[in-house]
């Protein structure tokens, strides 16, 4: 059985992204080690009361310029991570206090309620409950 075990998003600052991602968004930090050989730190994260065996989010520090080009624009300008939620109005609010920038507003779609926001480096996300499919 295969299955993603990280998805890699390119960072500016370990640190500074800690404070976004798991100050204003909540996530919990899974591992934060140093590796020695190569200067860099192992850091992945997942949302808010994900299981244990979810995909990560490996935060990866742009080592080269021609990563670092990539900070904030992973996707192109489109919308880059989809983050499910049981509660849109519960986290949106959250969110919304926590300072998060959010660039098109909650609206009603076939699927569910969706609003986009912008991450600290620009990288679009999608906050999203999907409809129940009855």
């Amino acid at each position: 059985m295969s299955h993603l075990a990280h998805i890699a998003l390119i960072v500016r600052d370990y640190d500074e992204a800690l404070d976004f991602y798991i100050g204003k968004l909540g996530f919990t930090l899974v591992e934060d080690s140093y590796q020695p050989e190569q200067d860099k730190r192992w850091v992945t994260i997942r949302p808010p009361n994900a299981p244990e065996n979810a995909t990560t989010i490996l935060l990866a520090r742009a080592a080269t310029p021609e990563q670092a080009r990539f900070v904030g624009d992973q996707a192109g300008g489109r919308v880059f991570l989809f983050l499910a939620t049981d509660d849109f109005d519960r986290d949106h609010t959250a969110y919304t206090q926590a300072g998060v920038e959010w660039v098109r507003p909650p609206v009603l779609q076939p699927y569910g309620k969706v609003a986009v926001f912008r991450d600290l480096y620009g990288n679009l996300w999608d906050l999203v409950q999907f409809a129940d499919r009855d």
